[in-house]
């Protein structure tokens, strides 16, 4: 989750709001690729869940990478919580998951060199000190009551709100991992564009990497639990948006949609105060509860921003947040897929060509056909395997004509990184299928055997 936003003043007239949503819009020449995954550490000899501190815990390795490996750190209330280096941040889940929100960077190969230098680097430190981290969507094993609690005030106060919206917010906040990529817009129609793009394939890259088939000890029924998690965790703030594929949908029209859902917190002087449940237009009124007579700084509104949880939405880029925790060669596959799709004109309006005539029933049919049955799902005589192959055409398609080198030439564009996910229509199998044949053969229903093979 994110960390405090900051470098905004005042927020004198509403039409900031949207003002500074429309200050992401750049040049093409200057969009940029940021790839966001997290991944779940464990005590090698226990497959217990790291705790904050001690030998073996998230903080040893947040230390290990500040001294060994040159990170700044990030503190709060005096407590190591995050560190930063060359645009990138590695931060913590409430449930101590491990994240890496990577740099901005203008190709896949950039981002792959990132990621693999981060996680050979975390291994280095995990293996010093007899720890383990793996990628999945969720925990296989693990209990409520098993998960450390990470020192942020921020989580603190989303725990307390989660029963009073729905059953299952605390679940997705100590129990599930994601990867997601960040994308840019050119203007507000090519945000608009993409959004809609963004939201109507989301359940395509659930199905791809669909990942979290076990939960509590067991298979759950379905290829993504954490798809099924977000589906009840807060209506207010999660779904598929069906208002985004409205006649005369915007920058302005998203501010109204935040602007409705309930505020968390105010960050002020490094703590996080009690706003749960109250509203942002009272606050730029003067009027919040939480902070009476103040109004809101563009920090607040960035802030708040990243408190809203659909499928895909913008702040000054675009997120997609559609996908499961994966191993480690699949988590490049995704930023991959995306910007195959997005990045060029060509390929954004062949993907806007094969939804613009589904219906928010349609949309919303994918999300949870793809949460329960990943690559088998079927709605509306079409199966998920036709559509996934379809739309791995297009990102192949829109890669290709990106040309990206890499490896200094060698390499022509950046087609490659989406192997895995062709792999994965040829067999209609993803790595959710791939764990349940292993359960159910040779592991013969012995889930502690996810650790040994599935680690990074």
């Amino acid at each position: 989750m994110s960390i405090p936003q900051s470098g905004g003043g005042p927020i004198e007239r509403k039409e900031q709001l949207a003002e500074y949503l429309a200050a992401g819009c750049k040049p093409k020449d200057q969009w940029r690729i940021g790839t966001e995954h997290e991944k779940f550490g464990y005590c090698k000899d226990t497959h217990k869940p790291l705790p904050y501190e001690g030998k073996r815990s998230i903080l040893a390795v947040l230390e290990g990478l500040r001294d060994l490996h040159g990170w700044s750190p990030l503190t709060e209330g005096g407590k190591l919580i995050g560190l930063e280096k060359d645009g990138a941040n590695v931060s913590l889940e409430p449930g101590g998951q491990l994240e890496l929100s990577g740099a901005p960077l203008e190709t896949i190969h950039q981002t792959c060199d990132e990621l693999n230098a981060h996680l050979r680097d975390v291994k280095n430190i995990a293996d010093m000190i007899g720890v383990g981290f793996i990628g999945l969507g969720a925990a296989p094993e693990w209990r409520h009551e098993d998960m450390p609690v990470m020192p942020k005030g921020r989580y603190k106060l989303m725990t307390a709100y989660m029963d009073r919206v729905g059953s299952l917010g605390k679940a997705m906040m100590y129990r599930t991992c994601t990867v997601q990529v960040n994308l840019d817009f050119g203007s507000e129609a090519d945000m608009v564009q993409k959004l809609r793009v963004g939201l109507a394939l989301q359940p395509v890259a659930t199905a791809l990497f669909a990942n979290s088939p076990f939960w509590e000890g067991r298979p759950n029924g379905h290829k993504s639990w954490r798809s099924r998690i977000w589906r009840d965790l807060d209506p207010a703030r999660t779904g598929m948006l069906p208002f985004v594929f409205d006649e005369g949908f915007g920058f302005e029209a998203w501010v109204e949609y935040a602007l409705d859902v309930p505020m968390y917190f105010v960050y002020r002087d490094g703590k996080y105060i009690d706003a749960l449940g109250q509203s942002f237009r009272d606050f730029l009124r003067g009027e919040l509860p939480a902070l009476p007579g103040e109004v809101p700084t563009l920090s607040d509104w960035a802030d708040h921003l990243t408190t809203l949880f659909p499928e895909a939405r913008i702040k000054q880029f675009i997120e997609m947040r559609g996908a499961d925790g994966g191993p480690w060669r699949r988590i490049c596959a995704l930023p991959a897929f995306w910007t195959g799709l997005l990045y060029e004109q060509s390929s954004l309006d062949a993907a806007w060509d094969l939804v613009k005539d589904w219906d928010a029933e349609t949309r919303e049919a994918w999300r949870v056909a793809a949460s329960v049955h990943g690559l088998q799902a079927k709605v509306g005589g079409m199966t998920m395997t036709e559509l996934a192959g379809k739309v791995l055409d297009i990102s192949r398609a829109g890669l290709k004509a990106r040309a990206r080198p890499g490896l200094g030439g060698m390499v022509a564009d950046e087609r490659h990184f989406l192997h895995a996910l062709e792999d994965s229509v040829e067999t209609g199998m993803s790595p959710a299928d791939e764990l349940l044949e292993k359960y159910h053969g040779e592991w013969g229903g012995d889930l502690s055997r996810i650790y040994e093979e599935f680690s990074y």
